[in-house]
């Protein structure tokens, strides 16, 4: 049985079209469709979407973004999306914190603007760092032959699991008030955050021609710019917001 191709009207004998590649299953929308495959399927899938992504990000970082660089792409979901997803999940948890985060820095005016910014642009303001560190790490890693492009993929992905482990913040500040607690939350997902960047351009960078002390350096080396070109960015964010926001 032949059925024509909802694309380009291309008689379709098998599964796939073969002028245009769609697949021959391909029909009209439904709510079902939407709903179980769309979201469901697409989204919360084991073996591929959301949550494969950031089972990978926190089992095999480095190794996994590396293979999905290198061409292994149908099983995660898209950088673009997943971040944008993480920053949804963060803005509905903040909805229920108990305290603002801005209350656990004893100066306010290092903050003011900085949440100004935030509140509106967020999903602008993650990505400003990434151009920076993809050539900071195209530049560590040039032995790699991994192109600026490639770079600012896996930053992305990079991004991605620091965005998730970002959450953890919110979270906590849903079951407690205490400023104590909170300060003390920030300075673990600090310190976590660091290993989790060293420990992630370690794993992508180790089949490449270097030796171990030298990938050792470099990887401590770019997981400290990642932090300080993140803080200066937000420095820069926090003088905008002071001096142009209301």
């Amino acid at each position: 049985m032949t059925t024509n191709c909802l694309n380009c009207n291309e008689k379709i004998a098998g599964k796939f079209c073969s002028n245009c590649s769609q697949a021959s299953s391909t029909h009209r929308f439904s709510l079902a469709h939407v709903f179980k495959h769309d979201f469901i399927h697409g989204i919360f899938h084991f073996d591929k979407g959301f949550f494969y992504t950031i089972k990978e990000l926190f089992t095999r970082p480095g190794h996994s973004i590396r293979e999905y660089v290198q061409g292994k792409r149908v099983k995660h979901f898209n950088y673009f999306a997943t971040i944008i997803l993480l920053l949804t999940i963060s803005y509905f948890l903040k909805k229920w914190t108990k305290i603002d985060a801005s209350a656990i820095f004893n100066d306010q005016s290092r903050v003011t603007g900085l949440f100004k910014v935030l509140k509106d642009y967020s999903k602008v303001t993650v990505f400003l760092h990434i151009p920076v560190i993809a050539l900071a790490s195209y530049v560590f890693f040039k032995k790699s032959k991994q192109n600026y492009t490639e770079q600012l993929v896996l930053n992305l992905y990079l991004l991605c699991a620091l965005l998730t482990i970002s959450l953890i913040f919110p979270i906590c500040m849903i079951f407690s008030d205490n400023k104590d607690f909170i300060v003390g939350v920030n300075y673990f997902l600090t310190i976590l955050t660091f290993f989790y960047i060293i420990i992630f351009y370690y794993q992508y960078f180790s089949v490449f021609d270097l030796k171990k002390h030298q990938l050792i350096i470099r990887v401590v080396l770019i997981s400290i710019l990642y932090l300080l070109i993140k803080q200066l960015a937000n420095n820069v964010l926090n003088i905008i917001g002071r001096n142009f926001l209301n």
